[in-house]
């Protein structure tokens, strides 16, 4: 367990995180994280960001839906 000095920053509070625990979470300056509290425990959890890559392969069988179909073409829409 590491001791840090909360500080004032503008009108909120803050305090620094350690490399150590940076290195860990992965996190970097400008990372998104989720805060919240949970029995008087104030906690953050790193929000995870999926590239296209990422999405497209979790794509299976189970999950891919068939072609859906909108219609005529409309206006200068070509097909």
């Amino acid at each position: 367990m590491l001791k840090v000095k909360v500080q004032k920053w503008g009108n909120s509070l803050g305090i620094r995180i350690p490399k150590s625990i940076v290195g860990v979470i992965g996190i970097r300056a400008g990372s998104e994280v989720e805060i919240g509290i949970k029995e008087n425990v104030v906690f953050f959890k790193p929000v995870k960001r999926y590239s296209l890559n990422d999405l497209i392969l979790k794509i299976s069988e189970e999950n891919l839906h068939k072609e859906i179909d909108f219609g005529s073409p409309v206006g200068n829409e070509a097909w």
